[in-house]
């Protein structure tokens, strides 16, 4: 029996981690679920891991928060012995956060094969954490699980081996469609006084948006503008409570606590128009067929501008209003990207399953035999 660890971090995770958990163990594999405490808020994280149906971790590392060296070493200080004494034959470890990067440099330097779900996700942004993170976890990869044919691409144009990259589709979606109707039967409409395709769903988070007091007023003055016409209501992120409380939010934006999975689910499916600067949001609201108004210069998931809901507004005020008021007046036709269809988590068991064992396989920097060079 394989005995494969599963990390989560943060709350993002847990949707990703939970298809691939429920697949191997489908499959007969061992799997042990490792919760770093990156992000550990009790309320929250308790809501999220009923929501979805998640066992309690089997450990459980509380490496908390800090700077970015501070949090990821502490996550590696942690991870180190624990791997050892599981010795498993694989680790899984998803998205971008710290706790990917730190669990992926332990675990390539303790041998185990190690699997990047999302890997080849690119947003070009090299000030953004994240894009380091993901990119350093690709290259210390085995295997590169990619959700969708543009982040395959980018793995392949980096010059990775094709028997490293698999094609699996998106985890989320997995999460997203074996909940749907559940969160759909939620009562969270009610509860907020809100009306169906009435409303506008609002979510700020990332730094480069809430930590800056002149980016941030000149983004809730657009707000502020298209509250006028399309209500909104803003969940709020523990990050920019504060500063959204400093600054003062204009009429027409309602503030509430942070939802749950379920229904947060409910609230974008049911939302006129979703603003948000997150990506797992970008991916949601593509299934849900929703529009979505993207505040970033850039998006690691441009399929869900191609082939989805999504459209890029940026962070200049003026662009962002006349962009919403567009999608307002001709909301795009709903369209749904190829293998986001509920089986990545059975794609991913197949792949980490049915291959040989760590002593068969080329490692991440091996170099293909025939040609003595990587694959291009």
């Amino acid at each position: 029996m394989a005995r494969i660890v599963c990390v989560a971090g943060a709350r993002p995770n847990y949707m990703k981690i939970k298809p691939v958990m429920d697949a191997l163990e489908r499959r007969g594999a061992e799997v042990v679920l490792v919760h770093t405490g990156q992000h550990y808020d009790e309320s929250m994280n308790d809501v999220f891991f009923r929501d979805l149906g998640i066992r309690p971790p089997d450990r459980y590392l509380g490496a908390g928060s800090g700077s970015h060296a501070e949090q990821t070493g502490r996550v590696m200080t942690a991870f180190e012995p624990l791997l050892d004494a599981l010795a498993p034959d694989a680790v899984v470890v998803v998205g971008d956060i710290n706790s990917t990067l730190a669990c992926a440099l332990v675990t390539a330097k303790a041998g185990p094969l190690l699997a990047h779900v999302e890997a080849g996700l690119r947003s070009r942004d090299w000030s953004m954490p994240e894009e380091v993170n993901r990119v350093a976890t690709d290259r210390l990869s085995d295997f590169l699980l990619a959700p969708s044919p543009d982040a395959a691409d980018n793995l392949r144009a980096e010059g990775y081996r094709e028997d490293q990259i698999h094609l699996v589709g998106n985890v989320m979606i997995d999460t997203l469609l074996a909940n749907l109707e559940r969160a759909r039967s939620s009562d969270v409409l009610d509860r907020h006084g809100l009306t169906r395709g009435a409303y506008g769903l609002l979510t700020l988070h990332r730094p480069a948006n809430v930590d800056d007091p002149a980016v941030l007023r000149g983004l809730l003055k657009a707000l502020g503008e298209i509250a006028g016409r399309c209500p909104l209501l803003l969940p709020v992120h523990p990050r920019a409570e504060r500063r959204l409380a400093d600054l003062g939010v204009p009429e027409g934006i309602r503030l509430v606590p942070a939802a749950g999975y379920l229904d947060f689910i409910a609230l974008q499916d049911a939302a006129r128009v979703v603003l948000t600067d997150s990506g797992g949001i970008q991916e949601e609201t593509t299934v849900l067929g929703v529009p979505c108004v993207t505040l970033r210069e850039n998006t690691e998931r441009p399929i869900t501008v191609e082939e989805g809901t999504n459209v890029l507004a940026g962070t200049d005020p003026d662009r962002i209003v006349d962009t919403v008021h567009r999608v307002l007046d001709h909301p795009p036709a709903p369209r749904r990207p190829a293998l986001w269809d509920g089986r990545a988590g059975e794609r991913i068991a197949g792949v980490l399953l049915d291959g040989p064992p760590a002593a068969g396989r080329l490692r991440p920097t091996d170099l293909l035999p025939a040609t003595g060079h990587p694959a291009q």
